[in-house]
């Protein structure tokens, strides 16, 4: 067990600290020309904690930012969270009635948003009923406050609020995969359970690292990635504001040679897509990869392994969780696997009626650690099929093998059966990725002129490839070469894009709806 003091702010912990440990002149952030030392960084945070004292937000009213991964992001997040208020990250591709909804749900007093997205709030502006200012890191118009003619009049000191290391400090949106983002609570003590359970133990996250991801901060997985773990071990953090596109990450990888890096599976095949077409081979200083978010399939860890000689290591996490619970280890991944429970969580894999399952078997997973957030901000009932006791239900499928690697099968509402067995989407996908045409992919159930339900595959091809029925047939033929024949797709549709979320998790009840309209197997 970690020991973790009874009253704790977290912006001290991944802050403050760094100036008693000598580290005000080390870089923190590093984004575009911009580098961030530690000094800088506990100053600004300490501006914007009492800009927002001096806007009048008290201990535990929500602070809400609609920003890109730039150093702004980090001054709010903290900045709130030292003044004992509560940070609310939002995803910076959704649309204005999204922002609408998330804004009225948390009930924040006080928005940071940037120029560009500004005008994704404008059409609802006049419906946000508890918001109260909004503040531009840019030129501001109307009543908006500008960022640094507010933040920059504000005294650079700034005492901690007196917090418990259970009082809620950030609220994480999930990423949607299943319906409408639900808020998870998270309280002060969770960052620092995954970062010294993860990050320093498992992952061996050390001061002298440079950390990049490709999972945005918003997302649970990006800010444990690019912000929090860096910070925790004074170690220094690389922030792309854009979009993370193969070209860009590569470019940075070039300019600021991090040695950590944390990406997604879609990312990874894209990135190993150009390299193949340019023939590169090198990672510069990258000394270890990280993917969550899906799982990884074993071609890809393999491929990329033979070109740049780093491994990848795959993991799952979640929003309600925090970051990363069951990992692959340095040195000791096994392809395919999601990897060992990471030590001081506990997991066991459940049936129906929730008796716990033997090794070999496909059952639910239930998680148990420290950093499970408290619940959802307003939904009792989702909080009640979720949040269960000490355990979590992640709504995941897995089996453990007798080496205690874990499996995953897939979401539990994802299952299918089909010719009365059971059939996984993820199973499906893996062996349509091993495919040369095959960038990536998404399978569903859906009806057949019966009323049985059968699988079908969206995916989409790599470059110079096109879609037809020849490729069609090729790729159901594939699919019964390698697997179960009840698992071939009856019908493949080829897309130029797969519906996701910012987090790179395919959408498949927006697939299934897509196969629901469209009828693909009624077609003849």
């Amino acid at each position: 067990m970690l020991d973790i003091p009874e009253r704790l702010n977290a912006a001290v912990v991944f802050v403050d600290s760094h100036l008693a440990a000598g580290r005000g002149s080390k870089t923190a952030i590093l984004c575009g020309d911009r580098s961030i030392s530690y000094q800088e960084l506990y100053e600004n945070v300490n501006r914007v904690g009492n800009a927002l004292k001096q806007l009048e937000v008290r201990i535990e009213e929500r602070v809400a930012l609609l920003l890109p991964d730039i150093p702004e992001w980090a001054y709010v997040f903290f900045g709130a969270m030292k003044l004992g208020a509560v940070a609310v990250p939002m995803n910076t591709s959704l649309k204005p009635r999204d922002y609408e909804y998330l804004l009225n749900d948390s009930r924040a007093r006080v928005l940071f948003v940037h120029p560009s997205l500004a005008q994704q709030i404008t059409p609802v502006r006049s419906q946000l009923k508890f918001l109260r200012h909004v503040v531009v890191t840019g030129e501001a118009t109307g009543e908006q406050l500008a960022f640094d003619e507010l933040v920059g009049a504000m005294s650079a000191e700034l005492e901690p609020a007196d917090t418990s290391k259970d009082e809620m400090a950030f609220w994480l949106y999930s990423s949607g995969t299943t319906g409408f983002p639900k808020g998870a609570i998270h309280l002060h003590h969770d960052m620092l359970v995954e970062a010294d359970l993860y990050a320093r133990n498992t992952l061996g996250i050390q001061e002298s690292d440079v950390s990049f991801s490709v999972a945005k901060l918003f997302f649970a997985y990006g800010l444990g990635n690019g912000l929090y773990f860096p910070l925790r071990v004074g170690g220094t953090t690389v922030l792309l504001p854009d979009r993370p596109t193969p070209e860009a990450v590569f470019g940075v990888i070039d300019r600021y040679q991090p040695t950590v890096f944390y990406s997604v599976p879609t990312s990874y095949a894209a990135l190993l897509h150009l390299a193949e077409k340019t023939g590169r081979t090198s990672l510069g200083r990258v000394r270890m990869c990280v993917s969550a978010g899906e799982p990884l399939p074993k071609h890809i860890f393999e491929k990329w392994m033979e070109r740049f000689g780093v491994e990848i290591l795959d993991g799952i996490g979640s929003t309600e969780i925090l970051h990363i619970f069951i990992s692959n280890r340095p040195g000791h991944a096994r392809p395919g696997s999601t990897g060992q429970i990471v030590p001081g969580y506990e997991a066991k894999i459940v049936d129906d009626q929730g008796n716990e399952l033997p090794p070999r078997q496909v059952g639910t997973l239930l998680i148990k650690g420290e950093s499970i957030a408290a619940g959802y901000w307003n939904k009792h009932e989702a909080t009640k099929r979720t949040f269960c006791g000490e355990w979590i239900n992640t709504h995941d499928k897995f089996l453990v093998d007798e080496d205690g690697f874990y499996w995953y099968a897939g979401r539990t509402d994802d299952m299918m059966k089909v010719s009365g067995q059971a059939l996984w989407p993820a199973d499906v996908e893996a062996v349509l990725q091993e495919h040369p045409a095959v960038l990536e992919s998404g399978v569903v159930g859906t009806a057949d002129p019966d009323g049985l339900i059968k699988p079908v595959a969206y995916v989409v091809l790599k470059d110079g490839q096109a879609g037809s029925g020849a490729l069609e047939r090729e790729l159901q033929q594939f699919v019964k070469s390698k697997t179960a024949p009840h698992k071939y797709p009856r019908a493949v549709i080829f897309v130029d894009a797969l519906p996701k979320t910012a987090t790179g998790k395919i959408q498949r009840y927006k697939l299934r709806e897509r196969a629901a309209e469209e009828t693909p197997l009624h077609r003849g």
